[in-house]
């Protein structure tokens, strides 16, 4: 039995380690494709796209174990029945739950394993990550100069271009006002052609124009009525532009700035920080409440109600006020009271309208930033169960399929991973929107793959017919047979 263990172990540890590395490095590219237009044009060193791409590497993990773990649980048992040694060990008396014994040990080890990544690594590296990006995204561009507008990003110096060379970098019309003396548009410069380039030390921009000409306005050489503005107009074939780059060099943003984030924290600190919004959540609530207009005994209702409230949308049931008849009270008035009494109801109604506008919004955006805390708590268990889950679902999928290697098991895998991850952004969004219970709708797809890993782990283990595909191919065969048979003899007949 260890043999077997044994075996089955290295025959799982290769696929899962190939497939998680190959997870993660898909989900990169689609990172790349996200952000590439943030780092482009921003002279940043290898180290640091290095450094970002390993930052956001440790974000795309949490979501990796599981698809490895269902793609490589399917080849494992893919490559067992496609080789028939399944068939061999089920014949010797051996049954699948102890063929996935020591494998259920692993994904109860990843599971756990996930769990402590989740609250314990990722958000230190979504902070350092973070900070990064930021730092990154405020980096001056050095040479992304668009057509037809005046660019300012260098300090000192307006420029602009009517047109960019589709190859090379080569730009045409330009225009450059030189604004380091701080004397207005006293010196512009203006060129047929020309083009930039960065010095190897980073700190010069180098512009080299042709077919140009340059005006630079002097200081008045008289007072009075007989005052002349002088300037100075130089032709040139060709001019070099040296300007130093101040202030280009890469700064990191301070990582506190973002401390506060919901990713970036561990789950003792987003439980501090649900308590510490939800205190003043029911603070705004209940000030809320009170400012509408209602008679004094209903007033105090209000309040009374508010101390508990967890949400907007929570029903409130009051007891109707029995004591008074208004109808017949209110047909007893005189016609001007009367007025009086629907004028003032349509003004405290006005007011209430006003009142709900204005604090509406505020306490709706307030409980949305509450929820995706409380989403990102309910997220490091969901996602790491996940791993176990999928273990359930790939392992006697494999059995089934009977097909290893990247074939199959690839397009079985992504198509229940895109499956389980709609659901579960379907579960998130109702649940970060207040339409379902917090915990519903974030184990949603948990509710609902979790009993499909039991049902075919129970089918697998006891060789249903219901799942053997070979059944369903026999019986279409026969289907298709007994169709042609009847179109034969109608036709001889």
């Amino acid at each position: 039995m260890k043999r077997l263990h044994l075996f089955v172990l290295r025959t799982f540890l290769g696929p899962f380690f190939m497939t998680f590395f190959i997870c993660v490095f898909v989900l990169l590219m689609q990172f790349l494709w996200k952000y590439i237009d943030d780092m482009v044009g921003k002279g940043l060193e290898w180290g640091i796209v290095a450094e970002l791409l390993l930052y956001a590497s440790f974000a795309l993990i949490p979501m990796a174990f599981p698809l490895a773990m269902l793609l490589a649980s399917i080849m494992t048992f893919g490559n067992l029945g496609e080789n028939y040694e399944l068939v061999a060990i089920k014949a010797s008396g051996i049954s699948l739950f102890k063929i996935m014994r020591p494998l259920i040990v692993v994904a109860l080890a990843l599971t756990m394993f996930a769990f402590y990544f989740s609250n314990n690594i990722l958000p230190k590296t979504n902070l350092k990550f973070g900070a990064l990006l930021v730092s990154v995204k405020q980096q001056k561009p050095e040479m992304v100069i668009s057509e037809g507008v005046f660019t300012n990003e260098i300090d000192g110096y307006s420029i602009k271009v009517d047109r960019k060379a589709s190859k090379g970098n080569m730009m045409y019309g330009l225009m450059i006002y030189n604004h380091t003396k701080n004397s207005g548009n006293a010196n512009v410069t203006v060129a047929d052609s020309g083009f930039m380039k960065i010095s190897e030390d980073k700190k010069y921009m180098i512009m080299t124009l042709f077919n140009g000409q340059s005006a630079t306005n002097t200081k008045p050489n008289q007072r009075g009525k007989k005052r002349t503005f002088p300037f100075r107009r130089e032709r040139f074939s060709k001019q070099t532009i040296t300007i130093p780059l101040e202030g280009f060099d890469f700064q990191r943003t301070d990582e506190n700035r973002l401390r506060n984030a919901y990713k970036m924290m561990n789950l003792t600190q987003l439980e501090h920080r649900e308590d510490s919004m939800y205190s003043d959540y029911h603070v705004r609530v209940r000030r809320f409440a009170a400012s509408m207009n209602y008679p004094n005994p209903l007033t105090q209702m209000v309040l009374n109600q508010t101390q508990t409230v967890d949400s907007l949308k929570k029903e409130t049931h009051f007891t109707p006020d029995t004591l008074v008849k208004f109808d017949e009270v209110y047909h007893t008035l005189d016609d001007h009271i009367q007025n009086e009494v629907i004028n003032m109801a349509i003004g405290q109604a006005r007011t209430n309208h006003q009142t709900i506008n204005q604090n509406l919004h505020e306490l709706y955006n307030q409980k949305k930033s509450i929820n995706k805390l409380t989403m990102e708590k309910h997220k490091k268990f969901t996602w790491s169960i996940a791993c176990f889950i999928f273990f359930f679902i790939g392992a006697p999928l494999g059995a089934i399929i009977r097909k290893g290697g990247l074939g199959m098991p690839v397009v079985v895998s992504i198509l229940m991973f895109i499956t389980y991850y709609m659901v579960s952004i379907t579960g998130e969004k109702f649940a970060r929107e207040d339409m379902w219970v917090m915990a519903n709708g974030m184990w949603f797809s948990t509710y609902i793959f979790l009993p499909l890993g039991i049902f075919l782990t129970y089918k697998s283990a006891n060789d249903s017919a219901l799942l053997n595909l070979e059944t369903y191919q026999l019986k279409l065969k026969r289907l298709f047979g007994f169709l042609f048979k009847s179109k034969d003899k109608k036709d001889k007949s």
